[in-house]
């Protein structure tokens, strides 16, 4: 049985380590550790500065490169687009600010901007399938006709609303191949009037290329909440619905690119490039929320014009830049004409 002078025994010894303690700390030790906490302060404030002079030095490094892409960007893709018509479709809601910079991109290219129009969450959304259903099957028969090579039978309610874009963009009039066919107006008026799509510059010609930004929405965001309740096939809602179309686009048009934001997961850019078939047929530009992004999108849409398909960014597997194409033929200068080579090299040993 433990007794009282057990207790007094441990008190005893408490309060001596306490006393050691207090003892040791307010002298001998005192002087060490406030030395070794000085030393870690004056450590730790050595690496702070050290590592705000590299921030400052890589913002500084990034500045001055973003000063060189913008100066390059310009001589790149002047002329890049020269003769070519060119329609923008907006189709999951891209910042406003970001969609004016790529439109400028294009017209300093030397593009013509023939359409401007964007798609509406009805496009996507997942308590909206129905409605799209229903426009789709009333189109289905004639489309699956004219696009046997794009179309069947089989083909879903996204892919026959591409083929829909598609022809109200780019099908020219029988007679006069610089204005939209009868058809092609139809089907824009009804796109618009379903409200599937909402036109912000009727197509004044049929465009040569086809120009499809997004926002970098993901599928959960663009199909809606409902998505996980609805009966509705994952592949007709959200960016699934919008990656179909584009695939159709591709095939009607034969030029279409698709461009966004730097890349996230499950957004319209990575699912293209993530299907094998569809990055074969589509192009993609990502990092248009930056200037050296929406410098690539003029020469993207000129190589697609090209028949070149490419991912062009900078992510992992993505290319920087697109092959060079010459979209305007170089004129030789006159005076150089029927110079020999004994001239150029006289010319080029005088002063």
């Amino acid at each position: 049985m433990i007794d009282f002078r057990y207790h007094l025994v441990s008190l005893i010894s408490v309060f001596l380590a306490l006393s050691v303690g207090i003892i040791l700390g307010a002298g001998p030790l005192q002087e060490a550790i406030g030395d070794q906490l000085t030393e870690q302060v004056e450590v730790l404030r050595t690496e702070r500065n050290a590592l705000r002079e590299e921030l400052d030095q890589t913002q500084a490094t990034l500045g001055e490169q973003e000063r060189f892409a913008l100066a390059a960007g310009e001589a790149l893709a002047t002329g890049a687009l020269t003769g070519k018509d060119v329609a923008v479709v907006d189709v999951d809601g891209l910042d406003d600010g970001i969609q004016d910079d790529v439109l400028s991109q294009l017209e300093e290219a030397g593009a013509t901007i023939v359409a401007t129009a964007s798609l509406t969450s009805s496009w996507t959304a997942a308590d909206e399938a129905t409605l799209r259903e229903t426009v789709a099957n009333g189109l289905r028969d004639q489309l699956v006709a004219e696009l046997p090579d794009a179309l069947s039978e089989e083909s879903g309610t996204a892919e026959l609303l591409g083929a829909a874009l598609a022809i109200a963009l780019t099908e020219a009039d029988d007679t006069d191949t610089s204005a939209p066919s009868e058809r092609a107006g139809e089907l824009q008026q009804l796109l618009v009037r379903v409200g599937l799509a909402e036109e912000e510059d009727a197509p004044s010609a049929p465009a040569d290329v086809v120009l499809l930004l997004s926002s970098g929405a993901t599928q959960e965001d663009s199909a809606g909440e409902s998505t996980q309740t609805e009966d509705v096939d994952p592949a007709e809602v959200g960016v699934a619905a919008l990656a179909a179309a584009a695939g159709v686009v591709a095939d009607v048009t034969g030029a279409v690119v698709v461009a966004g934001p730097t890349t996230q997961a499950g957004d319209l850019v990575s699912t293209v490039r993530g299907e094998g078939d569809l990055a074969e047929r589509v192009s993609t530009v990502s990092g248009i929320d930056g200037p050296a992004g929406r410098i690539v999108v003029p020469l993207a849409l000129a190589a697609r014009a090209d028949g070149h398909v490419g991912q062009y960014g900078f992510e992992e597997g993505a290319t920087v830049l697109p092959p060079a194409v010459d979209a305007v033929p170089v004129e030789v200068p006159p005076t150089r004409v029927g110079q020999d080579a004994g001239d150029q090299g006289t010319d080029g040993g005088e002063g």
